[in-house]
C-alpha cells in the first residue's frame, strides 16, 4: 500500500511537471476509458489479447525464464492467421475459417516461442537477447509481407494488407471492437492457466525449476522438457492473441500488429509477481490506462505517453517496495 501511494505522489509529480493537473488527468483518462460505450467496448477489446499474453508470460516468468520473445510470438500468430485466411475462398463458412485462423495462430505462436526456446536452451543464448533478437525477426518478417507478397492492390501501406471480408470477422458489439467470443475465449484461457500454476503438478514442476534449477534436475524433474513446454505454452498463448487482432480488431494485418500488448504484458506479470489470479484486475487496469491516454492530448494537450509513465512508475515502486521488504525481513 505505501508503494502505491509513493507511486502516485510521483505521477503527480510528473505531472505536475507537465504543467497538468493530476485531477484533471485523471478524469481525462477516466472519461477516455469510460465515457462511452464505444470507448469501455476498446478497453475490453485491448483487455482481451492482454490478458492472453499475460497467461503465456505466467508460464515462463514461473519456471524461471523472463521471455521478452513476447511480441514476436505475437506477431507470428497474426502472420500465421493472415496466411490462413489468405489461402480460404470465399463462400467457406465463416465459422470454420476463424476457428481454423485461430487454431493457425496457436501453432506460429508455439513455433515461434519453440524456436526461442531452443535458442535459449541449446543454443545457449539468454532468453532475453534470444527474444529480442525473434522479436525484430517477426517485426521484420510482418513489415517484408505488408510491403511484399501481401500489400493491397497497387500500394504498399502502413495500413496493412487488404482487409478480408466481414464474414472473416468475430461478431461484435453494435458497431465496436468488443467481439464476446474473443472475451470468452481470454476468460477460458485465464481460468486454464490459474488451474494449471495453482493445481497440477506441472505447475509445481514448473515452480521447482524456476526456484532451483539444478535441485529440481537432481530431484528428476525434466528441467529442459518444462522449460521448452513454458514457451511453446506462452507462444501459443500469444499466437492467439495475435489472431484476435486479426480476426476481431484490425482484420488484416498490419506492421506493428500486437500493439506493444506484449511489453504491456510483461509489466502485468511483473507487477502482479506472478500470481495468475491478480491478472485479471491489472490487465484492466493497464488496459484503461492505455485507452484512456488517448483522451489526454484531445482534452488537455499533453501527451498520451504519460501512461506509459503512469504504467512504469506503479511498477517500479511495486518492485521497489518488494526489495525493502524483503531486507526488513533478513
Amino acid at each position: 500500500m505505501g508503494s502505491f501511494v509513493v507511486a502516485l505522489l510521483f505521477i503527480s509529480g510528473v505531472i505536475l511537471l507537465s504543467s497538468g493537473s493530476p485531477f484533471q488527468v485523471a478524469a481525462g483518462m477516466w472519461n477516455g476509458a469510460f465515457g462511452s460505450s464505444d470507448r469501455f467496448a476498446r478497453v475490453i477489446s485491448t483487455l482481451c489479447p492482454l490478458l492472453l499474453a499475460a497467461c503465456g508470460l505466467i508460464f515462463t516468468f514461473t519456471s524461471g525464464l523472463y521471455n521478452l520473445g513476447i511480441e514476436g510470438q505475437i506477431t507470428a500468430g497474426a502472420i500465421a492467421s493472415t496466411f490462413l485466411l489468405r489461402l480460404i475462398p470465399e463462400g467457406f463458412p465463416p465459422a470454420i475459417a476463424i476457428t481454423l485462423a485461430i487454431l493457425s495462430g496457436i501453432i506460429g505462436g508455439g513455433i515461434w516461442g519453440l524456436l526461442t526456446g531452443m535458442l535459449n536452451i541449446y543454443g545457449k543464448v539468454s532468453e532475453i537477447f534470444a527474444g529480442l533478437g525473434m522479436n525484430f525477426t517477426a517485426q521484420g518478417l510482418a513489415l517484408y509481407l505488408v510491403f511484399g507478397p501481401w500489400k493491397r492492390s497497387g500500394v504498399a501501406s502502413m495500413s496493412g494488407t487488404e482487409p478480408f471480408s466481414d464474414a472473416f470477422s468475430l461478431p461484435t458489439v453494435g458497431n465496436t471492437d468488443f467481439s464476446p467470443i474473443a472475451l470468452a475465449i481470454a476468460i477460458i484461457a485465464l481460468i486454464v492457466t490459474a488451474v494449471m500454476i495453482k493445481a497440477t503438478y506441472f505447475g509445481l514442476k514448473l515452480k521447482a525449476v524456476g526456484n532451483n534449477l539444478r535441485a529440481a534436475y537432481v530431484l528428476g524433474i525434466p528441467a529442459v522438457a518444462q522449460m521448452m513446454s513454458s514457451f511453446v505454452i506462452c507462444g501459443a498463448l500469444a499466437g492467439i492473441a495475435g489472431s484476435l487482432q486479426v480476426v476481431a480488431v484490425f482484420h488484416r494485418l498490419i506492421p506493428n500488429i500486437s500493439s506493444n500488448l506484449g511489453f504491456l504484458a510483461l509489466l502485468v506479470v511483473m507487477l502482479i509477481n506472478y500470481n495468475p489470479f491478480l491478472i485479471l484486475p491489472i490487465a484492466f487496469l493497464f488496459s484503461s490506462l492505455n485507452v484512456g491516454s488517448l483522451e489526454l492530448p484531445l482534452s488537455l494537450s499533453l501527451d498520451s505517453s504519460l501512461s506509459g509513465i503512469i504504467q512504469g512508475a506503479l511498477l517500479l515502486f511495486a518492485i521497489l517496495g518488494e526489495g525493502l521488504a524483503k531486507l526488513s525481513k533478513e
